[in-house]
């Protein structure tokens, strides 16, 4: 299904994409790459994501949100902005679909759904 409207819920371990229809919706979920074990002195807590993990799970996450015409970011972290600066540099065609980025803790799918197509009427209202 492609969608104007996409919601994306994402945080440091997965990014759930929802193309929201009115009367319809779907559901994608990317899942970050295994954590790499770093080793550090003085007992630092071992487990990182490493860099070229989340670049590969970023471009993921662009590329299920390509065609959008509006994306919602929504996310319970920090993540959410890691993914906006990543779609700046890297997917510019994305950064400029982002129409909007919200805290939002965990939601169930069905609460996310009807979150976005609240946001997307608003805006689309407001324009």
């Amino acid at each position: 299904m492609t969608s104007r409207h996409v919601a994306v819920w994402i945080d440091h371990h997965e990014a759930r994409v929802f193309h929201v229809a009115p009367e319809a919706f779907d559901e994608s979920t990317i899942r970050t790459p295994h954590k790499h074990i770093h080793r550090h002195p003085k007992g630092s807590e071992g487990y990182k994501v490493h860099p070229d993990d989340a670049h590969r799970f970023f471009h993921e996450v662009t590329t299920a949100l390509e065609g959008a015409a509006e994306v919602l970011v929504v996310g319970p972290s920090t993540a959410k902005l890691h993914f906006i600066r990543y779609a700046q540099e890297h997917a510019q065609a994305v950064a400029r679909a982002i129409v909007g980025i919200e805290t939002v803790d965990h939601p169930t799918d069905p609460q996310l759904v009807a979150y976005a197509r609240q946001y997307f009427r608003a805006a689309d209202r407001m324009h």
